[in-house]
C-alpha cells in the first residue's frame, strides 16, 4: 500500500427496511474523517410499482444531515414545517443544532411505477460552540453547485472549497466533499489542502498512487501529502475530507461532544418532548439497542 494511504475502510451492508446501504463510517477502524462521522451509500436500490423508501419521523442533535443523490427522488419533511423534494446532483442541508425531527420517503407520483434510488447520506459533526445552534433545514438545486472539466474529468463541489471553487453550502468548519466521475485512462491530482481526506471509490476501476482501489471501499488518505487518482475505466469517487474537531459521542441518530446530552436526547424523546414532522403520524421509536 503506498504511503499516501494510511488505510483502507471496508464498507458493511446495512438493511434499512426495504432497501440496502453500505455504511462506511463511523467504523470500528475509523470513526471520523474531518467532520464527517457517518456516510451511507445509498443503493442502487430498485422499487416496484406501490413501494420506495419511508423512513419515519426520527430525531437528530449537534449534527448536520448532508443528502446527495446520484439517481432518484427522495421527498423531505422536518419539524421546522419544511417540505423539499431532492432530486440528483442537489444538496439537502439539515442542521440539527439543538433538535430537529424529519422523515424522508418516496414521493407518492414516484410510486405509481418503477423507481430507483442511488446516493450518498452523510452527517457532518459540529463545532462545540455550535452544537446547540438553532436548527435549519436549506436546499441547493443541483445548478447552484459549482462544477467543472480537467483533463477528462468532471468534478461537482458538493460543499466546503478545492480547486480555488467555493460551495454555497453553508458549513460551519473548514470541509471539501466532491462528487468526481473520470473518463477511461484519466486522471487527477488531490491537494493536500486538509488534515483529514478519504476517497470511496462508488464504482471500480479507481487506482490511487498505484493502488488499486476495489468498489465500496474508503482509502484514508495521509496528511500533507498530494494524491494522484488514475481511472482505468469509467470510474467516479466521492472525496470528504477537512479539518478534525476532535472525539464525538454517536448513539442511534444522535451525536455530541457531551454524552450526558446524548442521554438527556434519548429522555427527551421517548417522552415526547421533541418538536412533530407535520403531515406525520408515525415515528421510529427509541431503539432498546444502538451504536
Amino acid at each position: 500500500m503506498p504511503n499516501s494511504i494510511t488505510q483502507i475502510i471496508e464498507s458493511e451492508v446495512k438493511d434499512l427496511g426495504g432497501f440496502e446501504v453500505r455504511r462506511i463510517l463511523p467504523h470500528r477502524d475509523r470513526q471520523m474523517v474531518g467532520p464527517f462521522i457517518f456516510f451511507d451509500h445509498l443503493g442502487p436500490a430498485v422499487f416496484p410499482p406501490g413501494h420506495g423508501v419511508d423512513v419515519r419521523p426520527h430525531p437528530h442533535i449537534n449534527l448536520a444531515t448532508v443528502t446527495y443523490l446520484f439517481e432518484g427522488i427522495i421527498l423531505h419533511r422536518d419539524s421546522l414545517n419544511s417540505v423539499q423534494e431532492i432530486h440528483p446532483g442537489a444538496v439537502n442541508w439539515m442542521t440539527a443544532g439543538r433538535g430537529i425531527v424529519h422523515s424522508e420517503r418516496t414521493p407518492e407520483a414516484v410510486r405509481s411505477q418503477e423507481s430507483r434510488l442511488h446516493g450518498i447520506q452523510t452527517w457532518v459533526a459540529l463545532p462545540q460552540a455550535d452544537e446547540e445552534t438553532e436548527p435549519g433545514f436549506f436546499h441547493y438545486p443541483a445548478a447552484d453547485l459549482p462544477t467543472w472539466q480537467a483533463n477528462g474529468v468532471s468534478f461537482k463541489l458538493i460543499a466546503g472549497q478545492a480547486y480555488g471553487y467555493m460551495s454555497p453550502v453553508k458549513t460551519f468548519s473548514p470541509i471539501v466533499y466532491l462528487d468526481v466521475q473520470l473518463s477511461p485512462g484519466r486522471q487527477f491530482t488531490l491537494p493536500s489542502e486538509y488534515r483529514d481526506r478519504a476517497i470511496y471509490s462508488v464504482t471500480a476501476g479507481l487506482i490511487v498512487d498505484g493502488q488499486p482501489l476495489e468498489p465500496h471501499q474508503l482509502a484514508i488518505l495521509a496528511p500533507d501529502t498530494a494524491v494522484e487518482v488514475n481511472a482505468q475505466t469509467e470510474a467516479r469517487c466521492i472525496i470528504i475530507g477537512g479539518e478534525p474537531l476532535g472525539d464525538r459521542y454517536k448513539w442511534w441518530n444522535f451525536v455530541s461532544s457531551r454524552p450526558e446530552r446524548i442521554e438527556q436526547a434519548k429522555q427527551d424523546w421517548q417522552a415526547d418532548r421533541f418538536a412533530k414532522v407535520p403531515q406525520e403520524i408515525e415515528f421510529i421509536p427509541l431503539p432498546e439497542n444502538a451504536s
